[in-house]
């Protein structure tokens, strides 16, 4: 199977854009944000402009520890399978993809979860697996500190590895509704996983049948070593960070070598760059825009970010000073690995800023032809197989690639312009998930 053309995702950071000060920005919706009417008319536009998917990220608990959180961000949204539950009824064709936790729920709940979202969606059902990293979130699960890192990946492994055998625990045609003989469903096509493991103990089956597409897809976002051996082992879609073709490029490597060692084949694995792509037409809107951007952001906030990606208190440093040596930080992997690259003359203020700015993930600023060539070039050179687009301004900057940039991807061939027949897995090209209890 293959994707002929690149995958264009419209992704949900915050609901406002992808900026945590997005909410600032003079067109950013206000409370309109926790209403489906919002959502559903980006929906909309997402499908009539045949965008593959809508991508939904997610926490478990606002950022109020520290002096920026509720008054300046917060952090609050609404839950994701839920809003893509009530998505699933506004279109058709569109996939529907719902960040959920590895850490702070059961298999069997996100199993269900998902396979009745694809029921609902017929068969456009996807899950973003995180194994979530905020001090917040554990304590709103009765931790008293966050899971260790190796140790949150493990248990993500096998809880994956349990949501794909419930997902499996209904063969295809066990489900019988045969009136005359008063057969419901088939028992011996219907199984028990009695599954024992480090993390769960899970008897099983599902008290749904198994999904349209089999497994609704697996998307993973992480690159430590932890993330990129789960991606390699369990994903269908990884979410990665680049900022030019040649570090795409050594980052499939990479994981084409991690997938075939497992026996996986690299055809079957799609890579999403995560991108802000910003149209603008002439060099004074640039500056305007920076202006403005400048004006938005706080300087508390991006402090506070930073204070949380290394999990260190940052107000006990000179902002305008570089950042310390690094003394056993035990930040965001990811994270670390951003801040390592930036210029180390920067002050601790200016590092926090360009965090503020998303700075981890690649801004593609230009006219509409460059933002369209430069997309097209990453792809066609196959550092990456499509796109998160991390609008940083909602619904602005989601209208202006719409409008000016799609049309230009499509009359390429590097966006799709008809939507594929089939089930989301079916439409991106990914192989069919075998159900490793049907009978040979």
């Amino acid at each position: 199977m293959s994707q002929a053309t690149a995958i264009f995702n419209l992704f949900f950071f915050n609901p406002q854009g992808d900026y945590r000060f997005s909410w600032r920005h003079p067109e950013a919706p206000g409370k309109e944000i926790f209403s489906l009417k919002y959502y559903a008319e980006l929906a909309r536009k997402a499908e009539a402009a045949t965008l593959d998917n809508i991508f939904i990220a997610d926490h478990v608990a606002i950022w109020d520890t520290v002096p920026s959180g509720i008054p300046h961000y917060a952090n609050p949204r609404l839950e994701p399978i839920t809003l893509l539950a009530a998505l699933a009824a506004t279109t058709e064709n569109i996939g529907l993809m719902a960040t959920a936790s590895t850490s702070y729920t059961e298999p069997y709940n996100l199993a269900r979860y998902f396979a009745s979202l694809d029921f609902l969606s017929e068969g456009r059902a996807s899950w973003n697996v995180v194994t979530s990293w905020l001090p917040e979130e554990a304590a709103n699960y009765g931790l008293d500190t966050l899971p260790e890192h190796g140790r949150r990946y493990e248990r993500a492994a096998e809880f994956i590895d349990v949501v794909r055998k419930l997902w499996d625990s209904w063969e295809d045609d066990a489900v019988l509704i045969d009136k005359q003989t008063g057969y419901f469903a088939d028992p011996e096509r219907v199984h028990p996983l009695n599954h024992e493991g480090k993390f769960f103990k899970v008897r099983g089956p599902l008290n749904v049948p198994r999904p349209p597409q089999g497994h609704p897809i697996v998307v993973q976002a992480g690159s430590s070593e932890s993330g990129k051996q789960l991606a390699a082992a369990q994903a269908d879609i990884h979410f990665v960070f680049m900022s030019n073709i040649e570090k795409g490029l050594a980052y499939r490597a990479d994981m084409d070598r991690r997938l075939r060692e497992l026996g996986r084949s690299p055809a079957h694995f799609k890579i999403l760059g995560g991108v802000l792509p910003v149209v603008v037409n002439t060099p004074e809107e640039k500056a305007q825009r920076q202006k403005l951007i400048q004006t938005l952001m706080n300087d508390q906030m991006a402090l506070d970010l930073l204070s949380t990606y290394l999990r260190m208190d940052m107000g006990e440093y000179d902002p305008h000073a570089p950042l310390p040596e690094e003394n056993g930080f035990d930040g965001l992997r990811t994270a670390l690995q951003i801040i390592k690259g930036y210029d180390p003359a920067l002050t601790v203020l200016e590092l926090g800023r360009l965090l503020l700015q998303s700075s981890d993930s690649w801004l593609v600023i230009g006219t509409a032809q460059e933002v369209a060539d430069t997309l097209s070039e990453a792809f066609i050179a196959g550092a990456v197989d499509g796109y998160n687009l991390m609008f940083p301004f909602l619904p602005v900057d989601f209208d202006n690639f719409i409008d000016q940039v799609a049309p230009i991807l499509k009359k390429s061939g590097v966006m799709q312009q008809a939507y594929r027949p089939g089930t989301l897995r079916e439409k991106l090209g990914l192989p069919p998930a075998v159900n490793q209890f049907s009978r040979k």
